[in-house]
């Protein structure tokens, strides 16, 4: 995650930054905020391979979310698979990303991070 800390400051996007560990935390933040009418992240960044709970099970719990269920929600993965391509869509990302390898195409990342909270916030 310290990646896209790094991404989101080269762009300029200040804001708190949530990181949840792994798939059962982030499934019990989302329950935490729709039992508090709490406000869902402007933007969630997701990576479909987490420990305890899948990443799919999270953007399932998200998009059934009153809190959540609009927020948009961009894959983050190192898979470039058609398969989970098409999971991702289905399930209601609303982009999917592959993880760059090269470091100067991270950063880049934050471009498209910033495009996606400003079409968020509109």
């Amino acid at each position: 995650m310290e990646l896209v800390r790094e991404a989101l400051a080269e762009h300029g996007i200040q804001g708190e930054l949530i990181v949840l560990s792994d798939g059962e935390s982030a499934i019990q933040f989302v329950h935490y905020l729709d039992a508090q009418s709490g406000k869902c992240p402007d933007l969630l960044i997701l990576d479909l391979n987490l420990p305890k709970r899948s990443g799919r099970e999270v953007l399932e719990c998200l998009r059934q979310s009153a809190a959540c269920g609009a927020s948009p929600v961009l894959v983050l993965s190192s898979s470039d698979a058609p398969e989970d391509r098409a999971d991702a869509a289905r399930l209601g990302a609303t982009r999917y990303l592959r993880k760059p390898s090269r470091l100067h195409e991270f950063m880049s990342l934050g471009a498209i991070f910033k495009t996606m909270l400003g079409s968020a916030t509109h």
